[in-house]
């Protein structure tokens, strides 16, 4: 009789213990499930954003006859298209006006913007947000609405055939990097600015060591935006430029273009070469700065 209540018990206190829950299991499936998707996704988008670039690569060393075969991996490869490239062209001029251009466009637009966009930020008076609409509102402008009078503007003051008008225009600021200064600016601590004040710091003050320093991801996506956005710029050097030793990289390429891929026989080759030669030092900046394009993605937009 005691064994069998004794069996009896120890049956009702295995039917009483709680089976483990299957629930989490399935939840780490669907977890694992999603991120095997989306890396899955990013794979595909990867392939798809690069393949152009590679594509380019691969056409620039092959031979004439082959380029637009579509073939990434060339059958036969043909280095010496870099080399007629930097013989038939003066790169290393256009280079260094690249990069002097886009470094005095980049320098300027960052600076001007961040002041523009400090005084929105930080000073309240009254039609602050009346003004800041109507520098939003000039984004709405197209550049052929200005091309003309800036041109006309530029020409009185002889400045026309030199590189001052690719990069002296933004002295005056952006629009849409004011507009995105701001936003990062309002994410700053106002304590941290009024702590200063009390300690006698200057409005300059202000900016010059506190807002530009806790700035630093959004002013060098600026930095970068414009950078870009003026190495890749062709249409003010066709405007403004005649001279073929002042020409920029859009411009030499477009002058590479009109020599190699036109006439009876197109040397693509050549042309392409040059592309790459163009884009590579783009993409080496890009690469330098990406961790700052996500500090400053993740944080601006914040208001505090």
């Amino acid at each position: 009789m005691a064994v069998s209540v004794a069996a009896a018990r120890r049956a009702g206190t295995a039917e009483e213990t709680p089976q483990p829950d299957a629930g989490p299991r399935h939840v780490r499936r669907a977890s694992r499930g999603g991120r095997i998707a989306a890396a899955t996704g990013l794979a595909v988008a990867a392939i798809l954003f690069t393949y152009p670039f590679l594509w380019l690569v691969s056409a620039s060393l092959k031979p004439r006859a082959q380029v637009f075969d579509n073939k990434l991996i060339p059958s036969e490869l043909v280095p010496r298209n870099f080399v007629d490239v930097w013989e038939a062209a003066p790169i290393w001029t256009w280079l260094l006006n690249t990069v002097v251009v886009g470094l005095a466009a980049a320098t300027a637009v960052t600076i001007s913007s961040a002041l523009v966009a400090f005084g929105f930020a930080y000073f309240r008076f009254p039609g602050r947000g009346v003004l800041f609409g109507l520098v939003l509102g000039s984004m709405m402008l197209p550049g052929v609405v200005t091309m003309v009078p800036v041109y006309l503007v530029w020409n009185a003051t002889g400045l026309v055939g030199s590189q001052v008008p690719l990069w002296a225009g933004n002295l005056f600021g952006s629009a849409f990097y004011i507009f995105l200064l701001r936003q990062f600016f309002l994410g700053l601590p106002r304590d941290v600015f009024e702590a200063a004040r009390v300690d006698g710091l200057g409005y300059a003050g202000l900016f010059w060591r506190i807002a530009l320093p806790l700035s630093k991801p959004a002013l060098i996506i600026t930095f970068v935006f414009e950078l870009r956005s003026s190495w890749t710029d062709l249409v003010k050097p066709l405007i403004y430029l005649q001279d073929p030793e002042l020409y920029t990289l859009p411009r030499g390429l477009k002058a590479v273009l009109d020599q190699f891929g036109k006439g009876g026989e197109s040397q693509w080759e050549v042309v392409l070469a040059a592309s790459v030669i163009a884009t590579v030092p783009m993409l080496i900046v890009f690469l330098i700065a990406q961790r700052y394009f996500v500090q400053g993605i993740s944080t601006t937009g914040r208001t505090g």
